[in-house]
């Protein structure tokens, strides 16, 4: 009996691989004999690049960046066993948790940061980057990331900008003539799960402007000043990218990375179900077990357990999804795949606690999981 564990992290409790384990150890209490194949999964959030390292037997690097302020502080990113793939999450050196809450304002924030991490990258001979961009504390199109890459951003006096997304309201001209030379042969996924458009009122600075930091003044300003730098890359590059899906992520990183590094954008877990090659290793498997720290109405739209279970489906392979808590809408995930889950908490307790304890439940659900599998048989 082949058995895939396919989970992602569990947010602020255990990693993808840890849950791995703690579901197998479940499983070995009433199937000892089975075979257990374990492959940490994420959806291109946080975690994105442990679980990657972890898939794959790949390791995690550090480089001191600038964070959103620039400000100095080590990143991490990840280089995957073949040597030739890099993991960055932009949320590791240009991320909103860098941020003080009293200090946010995108209007001098700066994405330099995580491209200090793609430059290190691609020093290293990387050929492959897999990007994460959930969780920015930016607004600057990405401006700040290709500056890193050797991309000038000048004004009419031929000065450089100020970085943040207030300086690109004097932007008047790109020189790409120094863009770091491995960018022509390096190919560049970005995982990213939203549609916002760069600009307008469901462009990036209007919807997410806010959490950053924006004021309703600031929001008006940073959507004009990229409504701006979408005209001086069209002049650039001989396309707009206002109205392309994903544009908008990250402050406008989706637009600045296809714009400087001719990235496709795709969903988070489907990057991660190609890097993985989980279709190829669920041959022949009987069961898939996945799972999340919380499962609700949003499991169903890209998150890791459905992503899981569309593979297996394809498979005619039952899913059963573990959750640290099933929450609102939770039942939608049943017409996405998933053929049952199970909640890890089994009794009254707090929030700390069952993080704390996350570990033994999950196996103890696992356990439960293989359990009723065995009376299925007998009845």
């Amino acid at each position: 009996m082949k058995i895939i564990v396919a989970p992602d992290s569990f947010k602020g409790s255990v990693t993808a691989l840890q849950a791995a384990h703690a579901i197998e150890q479940g499983l070995h209490r009433v199937f000892p004999d089975a075979i257990i194949e374990k492959i940490p999964m994420a959806d291109g959030g946080e975690g994105t690049i442990q679980s990657l390292v972890d898939a794959t037997g790949g390791k995690i690097k550090t480089a001191q960046v600038l964070d959103p302020l620039e400000n100095e502080i080590d990143a991490k990113f990840g280089i995957l066993a073949d040597g030739q793939t890099a993991v960055i999450e932009m949320a590791s050196a240009s991320g909103l948790t860098l941020v003080p809450p009293e200090k946010r304002n995108p209007l001098t924030t700066t994405t330099y940061g995580t491209g200090q991490l793609i430059r290190k990258a691609l020093d290293l001979g990387c050929k492959r980057l897999i990007i994460g961009i959930g969780g920015s504390a930016t607004n600057d199109g990405g401006a700040g990331m290709a500056e890193a890459l050797g991309v000038k951003f000048t004004n009419e006096d031929g000065k450089p900008i100020e970085r943040g997304g207030g300086g690109l309201r004097t932007l008047a001209s790109i020189d790409m003539t120094d863009l770091h030379p491995a960018i022509a042969k390096t190919e560049t996924v970005v995982a990213c799960d939203v549609n916002n458009p760069l600009t307008g009122p469901n462009g990036a600075s209007h919807v997410y402007g806010p959490q950053k930091g924006a004021t309703p003044e600031m929001i008006k300003l940073l959507d004009a000043n990229l409504r701006h730098y979408d005209e001086i890359l069209a002049k650039a590059f001989g396309q707009s990218y206002n109205n392309i899906s994903g544009a908008g992520a990250a402050g406008g990183l989706g637009a600045g990375l296809m714009a400087f590094l001719n990235a496709e954008l795709k969903l988070g877990v489907d990057i991660v179900i190609d890097t993985v090659n989980l279709k190829e290793r669920m041959k022949d498997a009987s069961l898939v077990i996945t799972g999340e720290g919380q499962i609700d109405y949003q499991t169903a739209y890209g998150k890791t357990p459905v992503g899981v279970a569309k593979v297996a489906k394809a498979e005619n392979i039952p899913v059963i999804a573990i959750a640290g808590g099933i929450g609102e809408g939770a039942e939608a995930v049943y017409d996405a795949g998933i053929d049952a889950m199970l909640g890890i908490v089994q009794a009254p307790m707090s929030l700390d606690d069952a993080v704390e304890d996350a570990q033994r439940l999950i196996a103890n659900a696992a356990e439960q999981a293989a359990r009723l599998l065995v009376i299925g048989r007998i009845v």
